[in-house]
């Protein structure tokens, strides 16, 4: 899926500034990197995964990437940021409900560029992906229990 990701977002990556919500292993923000953001934004609350990430980005050299330790959504009702992002990966961990708060919070607290872009998974069988009115679904693909979206702003 990642693969199928980064192809869709082929024309938007290169100097994009990018959030990677609930981080994990970094993957997508990595691969954002690697393919030209400009900046990524890598939240986990995890503080094992916080130094996992810090030690990719030490052997990567990886100079325009930022880790945050902290809860993705109280991060984000925390308000805006000086910069807003061009792309978020927002899949956090399936069965916490977590979709549309963060979705609400990055709409509300000016998280969001102009015409950004959002990476959404969920797992297959969640209810409703309820979108912002403005919102617009370019993509959507199930793989097996994901399904993932990526929406425009």
């Amino acid at each position: 899926m990642r693969e199928t990701l980064f192809n869709w977002l082929q024309n938007e990556i290169n100097g994009a500034r990018c959030l990677d919500l609930f981080a994990g292993s970094g993957a997508l923000g990595l691969e954002a990197l690697s393919r030209g953001a400009d900046h990524v934004l890598l939240i986990d609350n995890h503080p094992q995964v916080i130094r996992q990430l810090q030690l990719h980005l030490a052997t990567l050299q990886a100079e325009d990437a930022e880790i945050r330790l902290g809860d993705g959504l109280q991060i984000l009702a925390a308000g805006p940021v000086s910069h807003p992002f061009d792309i978020v990966f927002l899949d956090p961990p399936f069965g916490k409900g977590l979709v549309t708060p963060c979705i609400e919070a990055l709409e509300t607290n000016g998280w969001l560029a102009d015409h950004a872009r959002i990476y959404i998974e969920t797992e297959s069988d969640h209810k409703e992906l309820r979108l912002p009115e403005h919102w617009e679904i370019l993509r959507q693909q199930k793989a097996g229990q994901v399904t993932s979206y990526l929406v425009s702003t």
